[in-house]
C-alpha cells in the first residue's frame, strides 16, 4: 500500500494580484488601466508513489519546482490540480532555523523548539543533553541564540529534529548544514533514521547524496517532471545533463533515453577513472590540469566516437563493481 501518493499535481503562483500587490496598489492599477495578474506554474502534472521504506531523492536546478512541492506533500500548501495522500505522521525538516527565539539563550530555545514540536518537559530534560551534544554546543549554552553562527542555529535545529520517530520523513536541504565532519555525523544519523522502514523525500543539490541514501529518484526542470524512476540511471542522466553546456543542453523526452544518456555517462566516469590509476594503457596525452566540467565533456566525447563493443566491455566492468558493492 502506498505510503504517499502524487497524482498529477499542479501548483500555481498569481502574481500581481490583489494578495500580492496589497490594496493601495491594486487600486492605482485598475484606475490607471495597468492591472495585470501573471499565472506562474512551479509544478506541472507531477506523479510519484512511494511504499513503506522507500527513499525519494528529488533533484533539478533551482526553480524546478523542488521544495514547493515538499509544502504540497507536507500539507502546507494545497495543490491547485492534482492530489497528494499520506498515511502516518510527517516530520519536515525543511526550514531549520525558523521558530527560534533570537532573545533567548540556546538553552530555553531548546525547549522552546521541543515544546512546539509537541515534546513533553520531562521528554526534553532526558534528551537535552544528547541534544546538545550532537550539535557539537556544549559551550553555548547559555549565549543568546543571535550570537550563534548559521551553522550552529542549524546544527541545533537537526539535532533536535532528529528527535522524532515519524513514519514519513521530509529534507529539504538539511544534510549540506555545519562543516564536512558534521555533514557526515548528519547523513548517517539520518541513515540510521531511514533503516528502521521509515518513508522519505529528500531535496538535494548534492547528487553523491541522493545515490547514497534513496532507491528512487524525481527529476524537475521548471516545474515539469522530466523523469521517476531508479535513482543510478536518472542520476547519471542529470549529472550528464548538468555537465552539457547549457546553449547545447537538451531534456531527455523518455526512460529510454534516460537509459541511454547514463549508459554512455558510466562508460565516460569508467575511462575517467582509468586515465588516472593507469594512464599508460591510453595512445592519447591525457590533458593536464582540467576543470570538471571540461574532463567530463571531453570524456563523453571520447565515448560517443566508440563502438558498440568498446562500450559494453566498460558497461560489464561498471555493473562487477556494484556487484561488489
Amino acid at each position: 500500500m502506498a505510503v504517499i501518493d502524487c497524482k498529477n499535481v499542479s501548483i500555481r503562483y498569481k502574481v500581481g494580484d490583489l494578495t500580492s500587490v496589497g490594496l493601495k496598489d491594486y487600486i492605482i492599477q485598475k484606475i490607471k488601466g495597468n492591472y495585470k495578474v501573471t499565472e506562474f506554474w512551479a509544478d506541472k502534472n507531477v506523479s510519484f508513489t512511494l511504499e513503506k521504506g522507500d527513499m525519494l531523492g528529488i533533484i533539478g536546478e533551482n526553480g524546478a519546482g523542488k521544495s514547493t512541492l515538499l509544502k504540497a506533500v507536507t500539507g502546507i500548501m494545497i495543490p491547485t490540480e492534482g492530489s497528494v495522500s499520506t498515511k502516518g505522521n510527517i516530520a519536515a525538516l525543511l526550514e531549520l532555523a525558523s521558530g527560534f527565539d533570537p532573545e533567548l539563550t540556546v538553552r530555553e530555545n531548546t525547549y522552546l523548539r521541543g515544546a512546539l514540536l509537541g515534546y513533553t518537559r520531562e521528554f526534553m530534560d532526558r534528551k537535552y543533553d544528547e541534544i546538545i551534544k550532537f550539535a557539537e554546543l556544549e559551550d553555548f549554552q547559555e549565549y543568546m541564540f543571535k550570537q550563534l553562527s548559521s551553522g550552529m542555529k542549524s546544527r541545533l535545529a537537526f539535532s533536535i529534529a532528529c528527535l522524532v520517530n515519524p513514519d514519513i520523513i521530509i529534507l529539504d536541504e538539511v544534510l549540506s548544514v555545519g562543516d564536512e565532519g558534521f555533514k557526515e555525523k548528519s547523513a548517517r544519523k539520518i541513515k540510521g533514521i531511514l533503516a528502521s522502514g521509515v518513508t522519505g523525500i529528500l531535496v538535494s543539490h548534492s547528487v553523491q547524496q541522493v545515490r547514497d541514501l534513496c532507491n528512487k529518484c524525481l527529476w524537475l526542470d521548471h516545474g515539469k517532471q522530466i523523469a521517476f524512476g531508479p535513482t543510478y540511471e536518472i542520476c547519471n542522466a542529470y549529472s550528464a545533463f548538468l555537465f552539457t553546456p547549457k546553449e547545447k543542453r537538451k531534456l531527455p523526452g523518455s526512460m529510454e533515453e534516460i537509459n541511454e544518456i547514463s549508459e554512455r555517462f558510466m562508460v565516460a566516469w569508467r575511462i575517467g577513472i582509468k586515465e588516472k590509476i593507469s594512464p599508460e594503457e591510453f595512445d592519447y596525452e591525457i590533458p593536464q590540469n582540467e576543470t570538471e566540467t571540461q574532463r567530463i565533456q571531453r570524456l563523453m566525447g571520447i565515448v560517443d566516437k566508440m563502438s558498440l563493443e568498446e562500450r559494453q566491455a566498460y558497461i560489464q566492468e561498471e555493473k562487477l563493481t556494484i556487484g561488489e558493492e
